[in-house]
């Protein structure tokens, strides 16, 4: 019994020890290289994640910062959307002067996808309060329009006639 015991005993050291041998070259051979290059990966991983959370980061700002300009200048972006009819524009402006007469010069250039378009404008007022009060309703208007300098006022007896050219932009989409 002590024989076979011996045996046994040899058996499992052998065993044990072929076990341990290859725990140890499977550890050198594949586990080692890998951890090495896990580590790597993790590392990259992180600073992707970092770089990912600073534009997350920018990205909301900018967001915000476009939504807030966006309700600021939501009339602007409505007009810019609005075409310029200039039956509408003369009624709407008529009140405040005695004579208003528009007449469109010609198509001056493309802006991107907007139209600008010249128009010739002459009127009989009574003061010039009346066409300061008319520039600050064009600025409120359903329009981008923009008045051009030079702007000539000229006394017509008790009136004084003003002439001066507005670009209107028009949106052709």
């Amino acid at each position: 019994m002590s024989q076979r015991t011996n045996h046994r005993t040899l058996y499992l050291v052998l065993i044990s020890l072929l076990l341990f041998v290859g725990i140890v070259i499977f550890s050198v051979l594949f586990l080692i290289p890998k951890g090495k290059e896990y580590r790597t990966l993790r590392l990259e991983s992180k600073k992707e994640q970092q770089l990912i959370a600073q534009a997350q980061e920018r990205y909301d700002q900018v967001k915000e910062k476009h939504k807030k300009l966006k309700g600021e200048n939501a009339h602007t972006l409505q007009a810019f959307r609005t075409p310029f009819d200039l039956v509408k524009f003369t009624k709407n402006n008529q009140q405040d002067f005695q004579d208003l007469y528009l007449t469109e010069i010609k198509m001056a250039e493309h802006n991107g996808s907007f139209k600008v378009y010249e128009v010739n404008a002459t009127t009989k007022i009574a003061s010039p309060q009346i066409f300061y009060q008319f520039l600050e309703k064009i600025n409120k208007s359903d329009w981008v329009i923009g008045v051009d300098f030079p702007i000539n006022f000229e006394r017509d007896g008790d009136k004084i006639k003003s002439s001066f050219t507005m670009k209107v932009h028009s949106n052709t989409i």
